[in-house]
């Protein structure tokens, strides 16, 4: 992405930098240098089985990670924190639908809106269910589902980007959107 940014966009002020949204110094350095108004926070682990494995990881990243993000998004200024979410986190049965629905319910009283926006199946995007599926049909199945009557909903990148966007230009606060 940094590559493809600078050849498009040559004179494109771009910063690209690394760090755990679990390190708090490194989240302080980063938005006390660079004061950010708008944080989109995509930054979760998001594969259901492995956090059922693995349920103390999903806390501490999804929701320590989320938490420690949107207290230097507070301290430094930001107008809006717009969190990427899940479908999962509506009536969770999961360790990651539930990591992700604590993160929605941090609406701390700040001058940060805090908002949110639910995905379900974003179609390329890592960890989606896609490539799992087209590799047990091409394999003669069977396909595996968690339930035979799920519903499952998809979009593709370019469908969802605009989504997100939407959501930090219009969100007042407080508002999980779908």
């Amino acid at each position: 992405l940094q590559q493809e940014l600078r050849d498009k966009f040559p004179e494109l002020n771009l910063a690209v930098l690394i760090g755990s949204v679990r390190n708090t110094h490194r989240m302080e350095s980063v938005f006390a240098q660079y004061q950010p108004d708008i944080v989109y926070h995509a930054a979760a682990h998001k594969h259901v089985p492995l956090m059922e494995d693995s349920p103390n990881e999903a806390i501490k990243n999804n929701v320590f990670g989320t938490y420690k993000t949107a207290k230097a998004a507070d301290k430094y200024g930001a107008k809006r924190f717009v969190l990427i979410s899940t479908d999962k986190a509506v009536n969770p049965t999961n360790i990651m639908g539930a990591s992700k629905r604590m993160c929605e319910m941090m609406n701390a009283k700040s001058k940060t809106d805090f908002v949110a926006v639910r995905f379900g199946n974003v179609l390329g995007s890592n960890g989606s269910v896609i490539p799992l599926f087209k590799k047990q049909i091409e394999q003669g199945g069977p396909v595996t589902v968690t339930h035979p009557d799920i519903i499952r909903y998809f979009m593709t990148i370019p469908e969802a980007v605009p989504l997100v966007l939407q959501a930090g230009a219009y969100a007042k606060g407080g508002e999980i959107f779908v």
